[in-house]
């Protein structure tokens, strides 16, 4: 992979496990069509959220306010489901918990997994979803922990198993950058957005000023135009139920107030990737975690603004990985990338 102007490059992988100390784990269930992504760091790792989307459904996530007790977490969790898909977490938790992992505060009592999550609607796609009163979100979440390791699926896998990108495919994409002094930045997204990730009138990408090489086609920004309220492949007006879910890290020791401020400009990544973005009925979601593996610089402000600003285009960059990667449901013939002309 070619390195960026200033100096920077992908990791090996172009994954958010390039980042040390993280590992991703991934289940589908092809009949629900729907999926469950874990962000399972080595250690605990200081987490914080910023919310943008106007209809969220989260867990968690209020404990991830600096000014309250618990400072890191065990686990992040993206999932399909609505609100069913929140139950994934409970998965997560008790295999964490088995395994002696989570918030310990007094001796010989079981400690508690803190695992915030984020879901994403992907109730209308068309699969088999009449599971009464046994969901598989938890199982699906539990099967996941497990998995967890270096390498894991893009596109149609995990949380973005049964997503849509407005009117295309969407699905699951992740991305790195490891700055020339050394400093990595990590990005995984769900993308299950309203709006949409290419320009109208083709197939070029929002996303395709930060392409590095050609991981997602290649094709440049020669294509790019952004007429007023005309937003191509976007879902149509009753397609109110969308959400694109993200976790972005970094293997610099970060605070959890300077955490919160990564994930807010980490934010901009999607909207350089979607558009539009962070409507009413969006419940856009990005965590971001810092692994400690590396201590931050003197110049704790300059390096945290170089850290969002690196998230920001990672994450776009994620988010067009997500549908560049993306296939249809077995059996089905939903729109790609790919079928673009």
């Amino acid at each position: 992979m070619e390195r960026s102007e200033g100096g920077a490059s992908p990791g090996a992988r172009n994954l958010i496990t390039d980042v040390p100390g993280l590992g991703v784990g991934q289940a589908e269930d092809a009949r629900v069509r729907t999926g469950v992504t874990v962000i399972l760091p080595q250690d605990r790792a200081v987490c914080a959220v910023d919310v943008r989307g106007g209809a969220p459904g989260t867990r968690e996530t209020d404990a991830l306010a600096p000014e309250n007790l618990v400072e890191a977490v065990d686990a992040v969790v993206l999932s399909g489901g609505s609100v069913y898909g929140l139950a994934s977490a409970d998965g997560v938790v008790a295999w964490l918990g088995a395994r002696g992992r989570g918030y310990g505060l007094v001796a010989g009592i079981p400690p508690s997994p803190v695992v915030p999550a984020a879901i994403l609607f992907d109730m209308a796609n068309g699969g088999d979803k009449a599971w009464g009163e046994a969901p598989p979100y938890r199982a699906l979440g539990a099967a996941a922990v497990a998995r967890a390791g270096a390498d894991f699926q893009l596109g149609t896998a995990g949380a973005g198993y049964g997503a849509m990108a407005g009117s295309l495919k969407g699905g699951l994409g992740s991305a790195s950058i490891v700055a020339a002094d050394g400093f990595t930045v990590g990005a995984i997204v769900a993308v299950n957005s309203w709006g949409s990730v290419v320009a109208p009138g083709g197939r070029t990408f929002w996303a395709a000023p930060y392409e590095i090489g050609e991981e997602f086609g290649g094709l440049g920004a020669a294509g790019l135009r952004g007429p007023a309220d005309h937003w191509g492949l976007a879902k149509g007006q009753a397609s109110t139920r969308n959400t694109t879910i993200a976790c972005v890290a970094t293997d610099v020791a970060l605070t959890p107030a300077q955490a919160k401020r990564l994930a807010v400009m980490a934010q901009d990544g999607l909207s350089r990737a979607i558009r539009p973005i962070h409507a009413p009925f969006d419940g856009d979601v990005v965590f971001a975690l810092s692994t400690a593996r590396q201590p931050c610089p003197e110049a704790k402000d300059l390096t945290l603004a170089r850290l969002g600003a690196l998230a920001a285009d990672t994450l776009a960059r994620a988010v067009a990985r997500a549908a560049y990667e993306a296939r249809p449901w077995p059996g089905s013939d939903v729109p790609c990338w790919r079928d673009l002309t």
